[in-house]
């Protein structure tokens, strides 16, 4: 878990950040490997005995008082009895110490809760198999199914041997492979023109999921074989009488909404049995245009940016709610979507990136196959560890609280600050923005700042291959469920001198936190975001020259400001930083001819781990 903040040394009083003109914040990776210095958790196996404040609910750490009956919250000073066996667990010495007191970043496995992903009373580890299912636009081009099909075999080698996995064509109908024969197999149930949202049979009825499920590690050769049969729409033969233009108009259809919806009701029943986490990868090549979840276009050349209707200043607004409920639906089924577009057709990804967005997985964009990177992207995505059913729950000392959050997940309905996420890799980054509580803040004699950061996840952990005989085709891989909590405790030191301040920033917090309120002004007005964002440089720049004086009152005026920070390097990227995000994409106008996907792609980008792409991203764009 890493945790950066934007000011290492805390304001002391409200006063002093606010006339720094710097963001206050943090931006924490949650599932990083590692602290932002390199080090591992301290991790053990009894995290249901970590203690909690019966005041605030904040976790026991090495940063807390303890007595020898009682221990103090170091985020409300709260004292709490400790139970006679917990008071032993503490008594120990040297080795024997229990993670928490050796580290305050710790990651703790958890036996089964009541509501989590492993059953109430059960162990704290359980089998589970990973699945992975690919829905192919069929809609399409040769030069789109050839990249597809390189993407699934760049797939294959990244998925863990064991695995599950699926392949499903849509256009007018949804295709499901049987590839645990002899030969592959196709089965088709078709979307009916006009469709209310159901299909005509079920999929589970077409072909049983246990049979379009297949093991890779057995059935991996006819998965590439059954990858070699997928043509395009455009290649079929197509019959020209006027009795059947219908049936022509067909071809080209993309019923990818129903295809959706079908597949994550197919999927939903084996959900806590087979597997807690299934993912789809996507591929369109363009809008969906058939069926529940279609698309309204233009034709004729109309799908120019410039010609889109809205604006100047504003974006496409969203179309359809019904991939606003897809996600909500593959969310209570366990399906994470990945969604993959190679077009430079309108597409409309400002509705359909919800489905990613909101079930954990990620939104890419391709305008062409040329230069597509598609098949490393998915290796890389795929060769990453992720964990999924998270909470993330960050709590501060009495000073100062949270004002704002940033990130793709979606927040709890009952309980402020807590965010829950469905799939989380590592590096995906979520923004905290801070203030002080009214009337508050650190003196000499108050307790120093703290932070803590609570996240409880589940993971696949790969056990290998439980058959006596490795050479059998049949064995599987085993995979063992785990249900961690990690948790992080963090104390800062604070100061009163604004010199102090701008020595401790770290600029790439401070880019990221703009970013995050930049993107969510421009979802509203693109101009307004970006006035403010270069008046807030304006105002940070004249702060910056107010606190080192370096304007005095009868100077030669404007030859006199320092706009490059030449008297802290710390501050130095920012000007450059902030400029070339001026220029970027992302704050665009509507008629300067960015396309509308593409600033939805690049919005989607930023938001889901804009740290670690800050510098690279930013200045590559412009």
């Amino acid at each position: 878990m890493a945790v950066r903040a934007s000011l290492a040394c805390f304001p002391s009083d409200a006063a002093l950040q606010e006339s720094s003109g710097i963001p206050w914040g943090v931006a924490v990776t949650p599932f990083s490997a590692a602290d932002e210095r390199g080090s591992p958790p301290a991790t053990g196996d009894e995290g249901h005995l970590l203690p909690r404040c019966e005041s605030c609910y904040a976790y026991f750490s090495t940063l807390c008082p303890l007595h020898r009956w009682s221990w103090s919250c170091a985020i409300c000073a709260a004292d709490n009895d400790l139970s006679p066996d917990a008071s032993a667990r503490y008594a120990r010495d040297g080795d024997q110490d229990p993670p928490e007191m050796r580290s305050a970043f710790v990651d703790l496995l958890l036996p089964g809760e009541e509501g989590e992903a492993v059953p109430a009373g059960a162990a704290a580890t359980t089998t589970t198999t990973p699945v992975y299912v690919a829905a192919v636009d069929l809609s399409s081009s040769e030069d789109f199914l050839e990249l597809v099909k390189s993407a699934l075999l760049a797939a294959l080698e990244a998925i863990s041997p064991g695995s599950l996995f699926g392949l499903l064509t849509f256009s007018s109908k949804i295709g499901l492979y049987d590839v645990q024969g002899p030969i592959p197999i196709v089965k088709n149930a078709f979307i009916p023109p006009g469709s209310d949202g159901t299909l005509f049979v079920d999929l589970e009825d077409v072909m049983p999921l246990h049979s379009f499920l297949a093991p890779v590690d057995s059935c991996k050769d006819r998965i590439v074989e059954a990858l070699e049969t997928i043509k395009p729409t455009s290649s079929w033969e197509i019959t020209a009488t006027a009795s059947e233009v219908q049936d022509h108009a067909l071809h080209y259809a993309r019923g990818f909404g129903l295809a959706m919806d079908a597949v994550v009701n197919y999927l939903c029943s084996e959900y806590g049995s087979t597997f807690e986490l299934a993912r789809i990868f996507t591929f369109l090549s363009g809008p969906p245009n058939y069926g529940p979840g279609k698309i309204e276009t233009r034709s004729d050349g109309e799908h120019n940016a410039a010609k889109m209707p809205g604006s100047d200043h504003t974006f496409i607004s969203v179309q359809t709610n019904f991939y606003t409920n897809l996600a909500a639906s593959a969310v209570q089924a366990g399906v994470c979507v990945d969604l993959f577009a190679i077009t430079n057709e309108y597409t409309d990804l400002s509705s359909l990136k919800v489905l990613s967005v909101e079930s954990g997985g990620s939104l890419y964009m391709y305008s062409n196959t040329d230069e597509s990177t598609l098949p490393q992207d998915i290796y890389k995505m795929l060769s990453r560890p992720y964990a999924f059913g998270c909470v993330l729950r960050l709590r501060t000392s009495t000073e100062f609280k949270i004002a704002d959050s940033y990130g793709h997940f979606f927040p709890d309905p009952q309980y402020t600050n807590v965010q829950h996420i469905n799939c989380c890799d590592s590096f995906a980054t979520y923004v905290y923005d801070f203030e002080f509580q009214k009337d508050s803040q650190f003196s000499r004699k108050s307790s120093p700042p703290i932070l803590q950061i609570a996240f409880k996840y589940t993971t696949i952990v790969h056990q290998g291959d439980t058959s006596d005989d490795v050479s059998n085709s049949i064995s599987r891989s085993k995979f063992t469920l785990q249900r961690r909590l990690r948790v992080r405790t963090i104390q800062y030191n604070t100061t009163a001198n604004i010199w102090d301040l701008y020595d401790f920033v770290d600029p790439d917090v401070v880019l990221t936190i703009l970013v995050h309120q930049v993107i969510l002004a421009s979802l509203s007005d693109v101009l307004e975001a970006k006035i403010w964002l270069r008046d807030w440089l304006v105002n940070a720049i004249a702060q910056y020259n107010k606190a080192y004086k370096i304007v005095r009152s009868g100077g030669t005026g404007i030859s006199d400001i320092d706009v490059d920070f030449i008297h802290c390097s710390q501050l130095q990227p920012l000007s450059r930083l902030v400029f070339a995000f001026l220029l970027s994409p992302l704050l665009r106008l509507h008629g300067q001819g960015i396309h509308p996907d593409y600033w939805t792609y690049l919005q989607c980008l930023f938001r889901q781990n804009v740290y670690v792409s800050t510098y690279d991203s930013i200045l590559h764009e412009v």
